[in-house]
């Protein structure tokens, strides 16, 4: 996850906004006609103090994230407050340019001061208000804990241990009162979430937007309307694939626990799938493994047989981007990162990376084990970094993703080389299989995590525009959750779930107030990054067979893309890499063209899709 630019810890307050909708009534009247001049010498002021504060608050927010007490709360809270009163003076001074004819790079500076300006109230006492409990939400979530019996200290489990139980246990009950027991973490955070709805949208209203999701959709160089439909544009070309998907891994989750554990209408109950969240499905890849025997990709063993730590794991992601023509990581990120749980406190433990200076201190907070999907989050994770580290040399305003979905889509389309192959060639995997059953054996355990994360990708955000507009009532949150759980997963509660929960906290990037859609469209674009990888890397075959792992080519061609950061707007990035200029999925069906086929034929006589309760 990328805990991006201004406010790495609390990312809630960096949703970014389109151009400010100002009105002449807004700018205040000037003695002289500002002239480009001055837009210029504005522009360096502008760099210049948020380069200063910038620093302070990524370190207040890296420490509260590291140690979770009510005395680094309170720093992170008021360093961000500086931040935000400062972002809030800067963008209003910025408008007395609105009107002047300026040079292009110096108009998308003064654009993206709104983009990238934060839903923060300019009213004093209401931005301090924001800030407090935008990290006390933080520290809820990342301190929760749930007891079986509070009397016995060994029966409470955090956030990791939920996670592995859902993933290991294939008992009803016991993954049942897992899953209902993390779920308890996010019951006090309901109160401030509503609470932080009213002040964030207050804060949005000031931008000249109607509410922080309107802010939120409009960064995309396109009206909030057009982004919302090419959402649902993307939606519609992988929605087959899913719907094939969710019906055969409802059939085989059926087969195991019995029909009367279902429910009704074809919904899967979410504590089965094998993640607190139901958004990804790889770990109960043992229950729907398309031919039993038949070795997929798993390199768990190997790591644990080879004692693989976690220096060792993000030393193998570092070498895979080196071998693309990267440089080293610096010295720092090894002095400074956090890549283990600590014994002797709490700490957000939600992987994630971190630019702390703009200036090469880039640094990982990951509680690394010796498991493939450690493994793999690392990989993920360092790709931010280089990202980070290519656009460093841009001006501050410059400093970010293409869009948001480009940071989160360069990591992951670094994982999709991640081939048997490649995991040969580092000595965690043997001479891999190629037989037709292999092949779909190893796609049914990618689309588990890359097509099931699909509709919980765009749902997130669906349900917090909801919110925001006021079209979801404080008194409907987990109604209006569930409902959207059941509409785009085909995946339900296991258990009644009233108005006193709040199960959409118990998803980090709700506390933190992370924007989501971001993911949803990384799972898109990956795969456009990667066939234009593989394409500069020479490759030739099926999509699936290839990795572009020591492409020098392929590496220049990516490090292109992200040496612009946000110095041009996203389609020109976009067609640095791939020649084209608009998000498409086709790629996706290309990849998955042999899962496809073989989920049609195993659905034959199927009934297929599902119902929502209370849908006409």
């Amino acid at each position: 996850m990328r805990l991006m630019k201004i406010l790495p810890a609390i990312p809630a307050l960096l949703a970014l906004a389109a151009c400010g909708k100002a009105t002449p009534e807004a700018t205040a009247p000037a003695t002289a006609a500002p002239t480009a001049a001055d837009a210029g010498a504005f522009l360096k002021q502008v760099d210049d103090e948020l380069r200063a504060i910038y620093d302070e608050t990524s370190a207040a927010q890296w420490v509260q994230s590291n140690f979770i007490t009510e005395d680094t709360q309170l720093l992170s809270a008021k360093a961000t407050e500086r931040y935000l009163a400062l972002q809030n003076k800067l963008v209003e001074e910025s408008r007395k340019f609105d009107g002047v004819d300026v040079p292009a790079a110096d108009r998308r500076a003064l654009e993206l001061m709104r983009l990238n300006a934060s839903a923060a109230p300019k009213d004093p006492k209401h931005l301090a208000e924001l800030t407090e409990i935008a990290a006390r939400m933080e520290a809820t979530y990342g301190s929760g804990k749930y007891c079986i019996d509070a009397a016995k200290p060994d029966t409470c489990h955090n956030e990791d241990e939920t996670k592995n139980i859902l993933a290991k246990s294939r008992d009803y009950d016991e993954q049942l009162a897992a899953w209902e027991g993390w779920h308890t973490i996010a019951r006090p955070i309901r109160k401030d979430y509503q609470r932080f709805v009213e002040l964030s949208n207050e804060g949005a209203r000031d931008l000249g937007f109607t509410d922080t999701g309107d802010l939120w959709r409009s960064r995309y160089d396109m009206s909030a309307a057009e982004f919302e439909q090419e959402t649902d544009r993307l939606w519609g070309q992988v929605k087959p694939l899913y719907g094939q998907l969710q019906c055969f891994v409802r059939g085989k989750l059926e087969k195991k626990y019995g029909k009367d554990k279902m429910l009704p209408g074809g919904l899967i109950p979410a504590h089965l799938l094998g993640n607190i969240w139901a958004q990804q499905w790889g770990r109960i890849y043992d229950l729907v493994e398309p031919y039993p025997g038949v070795p997929a990709l798993d390199i768990t063993p190997a790591l644990e047989k080879q004692k693989w730590d976690p220096v060792r794991i993000t030393k193998s992601a570092e070498s895979f981007y080196v071998g693309l023509g990267f440089n080293p990581l610096p010295d720092t990120f090894w002095q400074r990162s956090l890549l283990k749980r600590p014994q002797d406190r709490d700490v957000v433990c939600h992987a994630s990376a971190w630019d702390m200076n703009l200036h090469g201190d880039v640094r990982i907070k990951q509680c690394v084990e010796p498991d493939q999907e450690s493994l793999m989050t690392m990989y993920h994770e360092i790709g931010h970094l280089y990202y980070d580290l290519a656009y460093n040399p841009q001006p501050f305003l410059f400093q970010g993703g293409a869009h948001d979905g480009f940071h989160e889509a360069i990591g992951d389309t670094m994982r999709m080389s991640l081939t048997p192959a490649y995991f040969m060639s580092i000595g965690l995997a043997d001479q891999p299989k190629t037989s037709n059953e292999a092949v779909i054996n190893q796609q049914m355990l990618i689309a588990l995590d890359k097509i099931a994360f699909l509709p919980f990708g765009k749902l997130i955000d669906q349900w917090r525009w909801d919110v925001f507009t006021g079209k979801t009532h404080p008194s409907k949150y987990n109604e209006a959750w569930w409902k959207l759980r059941e509409t785009y997963q085909g995946v339900g509660a296991p258990a009644a779930r009233g108005e006193t929960e709040f199960d959409p906290g118990a998803k980090y990037h709700i506390p933190g107030n992370v924007p989501y859609v971001r993911y949803f469209l990384a799972h898109i674009l990956q795969f456009q990054f990667y066939k234009a990888m593989c394409e500069a890397a020479g490759h030739t075959g099926p999509l699936h067979e290839c990795s572009f792992a020591g492409s020098k080519e392929a590496g220049a061609k990516l490090q292109a893309m992200l040496a612009m950061g946000q110095s041009a707007q996203w389609p020109d990035a976009l067609e640095k890499l791939t020649g084209t200029r608009q998000m498409d999925a086709s790629a996706i069906l290309e990849y998955f063209a042999p899962l496809m086929g073989w989920l049609e034929k195993q659905n034959e006589g199927a009934t297929c899709g599902w119902e929502v309760p209370g849908s006409s």
